[in-house]
């Protein structure tokens, strides 16, 4: 199931479960994680992309280890929320990554990066270190926000 309404998520995890959350990029996947009980996001590794089969491989290594329920995607929408070729690229990669057999949540990350990279000016990272760990925070922001959406759906049992 691959969808882009935060309560057809969360119908679809009833339990919770921990999340995965991606930041696709042309040339890296951000990953973070949530907990079981979706309270707060944490930034993991990030991804060098190659042939999907390899950022497969690596994002269902991930699944397993982490006992992962449900991925979180972020869709680069425009400004004005239509899509982009970026846009359908994700799409497609959500397609292609449904095979893991996960529900798949495609959120809205217009704002993702620019925040987080924001975040980082205002603590003084270098910019070197910026760019190491910009996709990573932004996964965990989309993530973040996905979680603070269906916090209020429903208790879990």
């Amino acid at each position: 199931m691959i969808t882009t309404h935060a309560a057809d998520f969360r119908a679809a995890l009833p339990a919770g479960g921990r999340l995965i959350g991606l930041d696709v990029g042309t040339k890296t996947i951000g990953t973070a994680f949530c907990d079981a009980g979706w309270s707060f996001a944490t930034a993991a590794k990030t991804i060098k992309r190659t042939k999907f089969g390899a950022d497969k491989a690596a994002i269902e290594q991930l699944v397993r280890e982490q006992e992962i329920r449900g991925i979180v995607i972020g869709l680069p929408l425009n400004m004005d929320g239509t899509d982009s070729p970026r846009t359908q690229s994700t799409r497609a990669f959500a397609r292609n990554i449904a095979v893991l057999g996960l529900p798949v949540l495609l959120w809205d990350e217009r704002w993702s990066t620019q925040a987080v990279e924001r975040a980082m000016i205002d603590a003084d990272m270098s910019r070197a270190k910026r760019a190491e760990r910009v996709d990573s925070a932004a996964a965990a922001f989309i993530l973040q926000g996905a979680i603070d959406a269906m916090a209020g759906q429903s208790d879990f049992e």
